[in-house]
């Protein structure tokens, strides 16, 4: 599995705007490209977001993907119009795996 970790700095104000376009965009990619789906995350900064996108391969993340979806192409423009900057910070290979789907019941003392 390989997971792309990306920055966005977004402008004071757009932040609800960003995480809409960005739903619409993740959604297009996960049914149309084969990647597993994204997670956007805050920061303890307002003007940054840190999102990570999980795919089968970086073979798949690579490929070129043309997207011509009418919803992707606007919801990418306004996730371009909130941005101060973007950048692909890690390209990580999932060397070993525990991350779970639901918490355990014990809880720790």
């Amino acid at each position: 599995m390989f997971i792309a970790v990306y920055e966005f700095e977004i402008k004071q104000g757009t932040e609800a705007e960003f995480r809409k376009a960005w739903l619409e965009v993740t959604k297009v990619i996960y049914q149309q490209c084969g990647s597993f789906g994204s997670r956007l995350h805050t920061s303890d900064d307002p003007s940054i977001l840190v999102g990570y996108a999980q795919w089968p391969s970086r073979e798949q993340w690579e490929k070129d993907h043309e997207l011509t979806d009418a919803v992707y192409l606007v919801a990418r423009q306004k996730m371009k119009d909130c941005l101060v900057q973007s950048k692909t910070v890690y390209k990580l290979e999932v060397s070993d795996d525990y991350l779970q789907a639901y918490s355990a019941t014990a809880t720790c003392a």
